[in-house]
Parts: structure tokens; C-alpha cells; sequence
């Protein structure tokens, strides 16, 4: 049987919007909101020094729509100023605890295809943050569902396997810490690490700073079942809401800019309602302005 999913759009302050959204009515958040001093043309930009105290109220109403099983996804990244790495993404996990939050991970975005360039003191930048936090210590977290093949490094070190490799021995440096290299034997998939090797949107639709599908995708894979509720507070060209919709997920979606809000209502306009799509799901659309 077929699942329905829904796509709720807001237009407005994401601030203002989450207001609308019930307590612990939300499975999962994954968004990535403009960095500091970034986006100036689309979205206004904020400082450094004011980025903590601009997005405080923020995560204070993303931590009362969140369910106590469900997690945060924040996708960032320090900006350089005046040659040295900024610390406002330090500061704000720090205020993020003290609202309560509990910083569980941290995950690593590898941009394989990173753009290109040339500084004085530093190389090109290829990798951001996608920091995990969580209301509660016990979340929902299905594990299997990211799983990767073992990879073929394993056919020629498991084949003949030394004394060593069959035993759990200390670690030299009196860590307590070893290694058991038979336990992979006759594994096919085993779980991924905590880096994400995903190229970066290429095709940015329309917006300056879209990220690739594949990253939500994995997120929703990973904490989240069919029919629960995925949300994007910057929802930008909508590839979370999208993912979410087309993976059996419900999705809602708040965005200030015009343009974008109606470039997602236009893309979620020309999708038949209870038309399968990816996955033999089916979608229906909720839109939903103010």
C-alpha cells in the first residue's frame, strides 16, 4: 500500500512561522541557514558578533516543535575574518547548550568537488559541518538503514588472516583498545563513518546556496520511518522538503524569500496529487502562506 505524504510551505520569518507548528509535532530537522556575512543579496546577511544572538530564538522554537525522540541537523561553516577562522559557530553550540540542547554529533561534509582557488594562508575550503543535536540522550535512530558495502579491501585482508587479526590485543599505547579484524569476516555491509563524500550542487536551482539532495536523503534514512514529519526552516530551492515528500515523509518548509517560496509552490503545482513517484510512494500538497 502506497503512502501519502504532505508538503506544508510557509512563507515568512522562519521565527514568526515555527510559531505555527505545534510542541514535539516534528521528527527531525535538517537545514542550513545563511552563514554569517553570507547570502547579503537574498537574505540580508548577519554579522559574526550578532549571528549567536540572531539565531538564539530560533533554535529556542525548533527545540519546542521537536519531538523528544527527534534530532537537529545544522548545516554550517566558520567564515575567515581578517585571515583567522571565526568562532561563531563555537559560540552558538555553547548557547545552543544552554538552552537545553545536547550536541550528540558532529558530521563532516567532504565536497568532492569544492571550488577551486588560490589564498595567501590557507588552502581552498572542502569540507562543512552538520552538527547533530538532540532534546533527549534516547532518539530515534535506525542505523541499518546507512549502511555501505564492507568494500573490496576486505576480500584480500580477510582471506588469510594472521593470528593477530583473529584476537582483540591491547592496544600498544595502553588504551584498553584493539582490534578484532575476523569480526568482518562474511559481512557484506557495515556501518558508514561520520564523513559524507557528496559533491556539491552543481545545478544550483535558482538559488545560491543549494546543497545536494543526497544529504537530507541520508539524515531522513537514518532517523526517521515513513510518515513521520521532516522540517526546513530555510527552506531555500526546497531539496530537503522534496527529498522528504519522495521518500514517505511529511515535509514543511518556511522561507522569507518570495522568489523561492514561489519557485517551490510552482514545483509542488506540477506534481499530480496522489501521482506515484520515487520509490512508489504517493504525494499529496498542502500550500500554505500568510
Amino acid at each position: 500500500m502506497n503512502k501519502k505524504s504532505e508538503i506544508t510551505i510557509l512563507l515568512g520569518d522562519c521565527a514568526e512561522q515555527l510559531r505555527r507548528i505545534p510542541d514535539n509535532s516534528v521528527d527531525l530537522i535538517v537545514t542550513s541557514p545563511p552563514y554569517a556575512d553570507q547570502r547579503k543579496t537574498t537574505y540580508g546577511g548577519v554579522r559574526a558578533d550578532k549571528y549567536v544572538e540572531w539565531f538564539a530564538p530560533i533554535a529556542a522554537e525548533l527545540k519546542r516543535v521537536l519531538k523528544p525522540s527527534g534530532t537537529f541537523i545544522l548545516n554550517i561553516k566558520e567564515k575567515v575574518i581578517a585571515g583567522e577562522r571565526s568562532t561563531y559557530v563555537m559560540e552558538l553550540i555553547l548557547e545552543m547548550r544552554q538552552q537545553g540542547w545536547l550536541w550528540t554529533e558532529e558530521f563532516i561534509w567532504h565536497k568532492k568537488n569544492s571550488f577551486p582557488g588560490k589564498w595567501s594562508n590557507r588552502f581552498r575550503d572542502s569540507w562543512e559541518r552538520l552538527l547533530q543535536f538532540n532534546k533527549e540522550r534516547k532518539f530515534a535512530m535506525y542505523q541499518q538503514a546507512v549502511m555501505v558495502p564492507v568494500g573490496d579491501w576486505a576480500k584480500s585482508r580477510l582471506k588469510n588472516l594472521s593470528e593477530t587479526d583473529k584476537v582483540r590485543d591491547n592496544a600498544k599505547n595502553g588504551s584498553g583498545f584493539g582490534k578484532n579484524v575476523s569480526n568482518w569476516q562474511g559481512r557484506d555491509m557495515v556501518y558508514p563513518t561520520n564523513v559524507l563524500h557528496l559533491a556539491t550542487e552543481c545545478n544550483n536551482k535558482n538559488h545560491s546556496a543549494a546543497f545536494p539532495r543526497e544529504l537530507p536523503e541520508w539524515f531522513i534514512k537514518l532517523f526517521t520511518r515513513e510518515g513521520d514529519t521532516i522540517l526546513d526552516p530555510f527552506m531555500g530551492s526546497g531539496t530537503t522538503v522534496f527529498a522528504a515528500s519522495e521518500m514517505g515523509r511529511n515535509a514543511i518548509g518556511i522561507e522569507i524569500v518570495p522568489d523561492y517560496f514561489e519557485m517551490v509552490k510552482s514545483q509542488i503545482a506540477t506534481q499530480p496529487n496522489n501521482s506515484t513517484r520515487k520509490n512508489d510512494r504517493t504525494t499529496t500538497s498542502q500550500l500554505c502562506r500568510v
